[in-house]
C-alpha cells in the first residue's frame, strides 16, 4: 500500500487553567493513497481534534505525523502553512464562504494567494464549478445558494490549489437527507474521477458507505468499532 500520511503515537492535550482535557491519546494510523477515510464516533470523542492535527491545522502534545515521508510536527509555522495551501484541501462544516464575493470568486481567492495567473486560477475555478454542477450558479453569491449548494462551492474551493489530500470536518452536520447524500456523492465521485484521497470526519454511521476505509474514536482513543 502506498502510504500518504501516517501518524505514530499523536497525543493532544488542552491545558485549562489547572485542567489537562485529553482530547487525543496514542493514536497511530495510516492514510493509503486514493482512500476515502472516515474518522467515526461520538460527539466529544476526539474526531475534529484528530483532523486539526492531521490537517495541520493544531500541533500535537506528542506523536509524530509523516506527510509525504516528512515529519511535519517539526516543521516551522511558515512551511505548515505553505504546505496547507499547496498541497491539501479543507472543509469545514460551516462552509466558511465569504457573504459579499461570488461562488466563483469564493472558489479562486486560495488560487490568488499561489500568485498564479488570474486567467489561470479564474478559468480552474469555473471548471471546478462545473464538476461539483454548480456552472449556472457561478455568479450567485452564498444567500442565493442552497445549503447544499455552498457545501460544493466549499469542496470547489479546497480543490482549486490541486490538493493531493481532501479533509472535511462534518461536512453534511449542517445539511438535509438530500443535500448530504449530494454532497458525499461529489466527494466519492471527485476521489474516483480526480484521484484525491480523502479523510472526513462523520458520527453518522450512514456515512459508512461512502467510505473505504475507518478510524474510529472514543474518548480520544482508538477502538475497533463504533457503537
Amino acid at each position: 500500500m502506498d502510504s500518504m500520511l501516517s501518524v505514530q503515537n499523536l497525543t493532544k492535550i488542552y491545558k485549562m487553567g489547572d485542567v489537562e482535557v485529553k482530547a487525543l491519546l496514542d493514536v497511530s494510523l495510516a492514510v493509503e493513497k486514493g482512500d476515502i477515510t472516515c474518522i467515526m464516533g461520538k460527539s466529544g470523542s476526539g474526531k475534529s481534534t484528530l483532523l486539526r492535527q492531521l490537517g495541520l491545522i493544531d500541533r500535537p502534545t506528542s506523536g509524530q505525523i509523516i506527510l509525504n515521508e516528512q515529519d511535519v510536527t517539526k516543521l516551522s509555522d511558515g512551511a505548515r502553512s505553505k504546505l496547507r495551501l499547496t498541497y491539501l484541501g479543507y472543509i469545514f462544516q460551516e462552509f466558511a464562504l465569504i457573504a459579499e464575493l461570488t461562488a466563483h470568486e469564493n472558489v479562486y481567492l486560495p488560487g490568488m494567494m499561489l500568485s498564479s495567473k488570474a486567467a489561470d486560477y479564474r478559468g480552474r475555478a469555473k471548471e471546478l464549478l462545473e464538476i461539483v454542477g454548480l456552472g449556472e450558479r457561478i455568479s450567485h453569491k452564498p444567500k442565493e445558494l442552497s445549503g447544499g449548494e455552498q457545501q460544493r462551492v466549499a469542496i470547489a474551493r479546497a480543490l482549486i490549489n490541486n490538493p493531493r489530500i481532501l479533509f472535511a470536518d462534518e461536512p453534511c452536520a449542517n445539511l438535509d437527507t438530500i443535500s448530504s447524500d449530494m454532497v458525499m456523492g461529489t466527494l466519492a465521485r471527485l476521489n474516483k474521477e480526480l484521484g484525491v484521497t480523502v479523510v472526513f470526519v462523520s458520527h453518522d454511521p450512514d456515512d459508512k458507505k461512502y467510505a473505504t476505509s475507518f478510524i474510529f474514536l472514543k474518548d480520544g482513543k482508538q477502538v475497533p468499532e463504533y457503537i
